[in-house]
């Protein structure tokens, strides 16, 4: 409530670049609009990995607008472009069609200072089935400032199967880095004997 009464209040900026006006300006909406390509993480999730964008320019704008800004408005924009990549990807045949999406986990306490997941809003701005299968423990770091092997055993057990979704899933999530978050969620549903089709992140750092 407080995120959407302040972006009435405040003067609107694009959340991709920052320039005044609206939204999102054309030349980040067209930036968005690029379609998904395959990327190879450090760390493999056993599955294939498709973002919509490297980590840069307007797919690191909406990302920061969404997560560190509680720019609530904005998530139902990516939500938009999540659901145009996914329909490039099930007409390609790199992922089943109709695919539950499974949001990759977050702490509650993350969550809630950001007024509600923000991976989970845009997987239900896509209008599709989501399925909040997965937990992340309290005890878990913050990922940001760990290297490739400590983000691996910050998360060794630390992801936890709160539901078995039934069907195809795609793994969303907001950024991959080095894959540590994709393995371990991936890792978790395939021990129970969930169909994982492929990880599909709004962009590859």
């Amino acid at each position: 409530m407080l995120g959407d009464i302040g972006e009435l209040l405040l003067p609107r900026k694009c959340a991709g670049c920052g320039v005044p006006g609206p939204l999102l300006c054309a030349t980040c909406r067209m930036e968005l609009a690029h379609p998904p390509q395959r990327v190879f993480p450090n760390t493999t999730p056993m599955v294939p990995v498709f973002a919509l964008g490297a980590y840069a320019g307007a797919h690191r704008g909406v990302v920061l607008a969404m997560k560190e800004r509680n720019h609530l408005a904005v998530r139902r924009h990516v939500g938009a472009v999540l659901n145009a990549g996914l329909d490039y990807l099930e007409a390609r045949g790199d992922i089943a069609v109709g695919a539950v999406l499974v949001p990759a986990p977050t702490k509650v306490s993350s969550a809630r200072a950001r007024g509600g997941d923000p991976v989970e809003a845009i997987c239900r701005a896509t209008r599709r089935s989501v399925a909040p299968a997965l937990l992340l423990d309290a005890s878990a770091a913050d990922q940001s400032n760990l290297d490739e092997s400590s983000r691996r055993a910050n998360l060794s057990g630390a992801v936890r199967l709160a539901a078995i979704p039934a069907g195809p899933v795609v793994l969303i999530d907001d950024v991959v880095t080095t894959g540590a978050t994709l393995q371990a969620s991936v890792s978790v549903l395939l021990a129970h004997g969930v169909d994982v089709s492929a990880c599909v992140t709004v962009c590859a750092a």
